[in-house]
């Protein structure tokens, strides 16, 4: 399971050899499962819903998104993600990203909601 502070979300990876649904229901942050590689964490997901964006920049994706992370523990607090994307409705053909992420000790996962204390709506013009 992986938690996330950002809206408070969370996201199941089953780890128990079952296979990708093949009409999953349709859901933010899709469904996952996983399965290991020598000391590499392979997770799927698929099931996608065809209404959000990859980034912040706006990145579309469809409900063809397929996308496959790999998780690496370089040594003790460091892990090498590589998030392949997939989504031939989207994009001409898939691409890879990396991120790398590092243990923090000592801190607390902490609620975090884009809205809390907005005080720029009052500055924006809608037509």
């Amino acid at each position: 399971m992986l938690l996330h502070e950002e809206e408070a979300t969370f996201r199941q990876i089953y780890t128990d050899s079952r296979k990708l649904p093949q009409d999953p229901e349709p859901s933010t942050l899709g469904f996952s499962t996983a399965r290991w590689e020598g000391g590499t964490l392979v997770v799927d997901t698929v099931g996608f819903r065809d209404q959000g964006w990859l980034d912040a920049i706006g990145h579309p994706y469809s409900d063809a998104l397929h996308v496959t992370e790999r998780f690496h523990r370089r040594d003790f607090g460091h892990i090498e993600v590589q998030i392949t994307i997939n989504d031939p409705k989207a994009y001409k053909e898939p691409f890879t990203l990396r991120q790398d992420w590092a243990f923090l000790p000592d801190t607390d996962l902490l609620e975090y909601h884009c809205a809390d204390n907005e005080r720029d709506v009052r500055h924006f013009v809608f037509k």
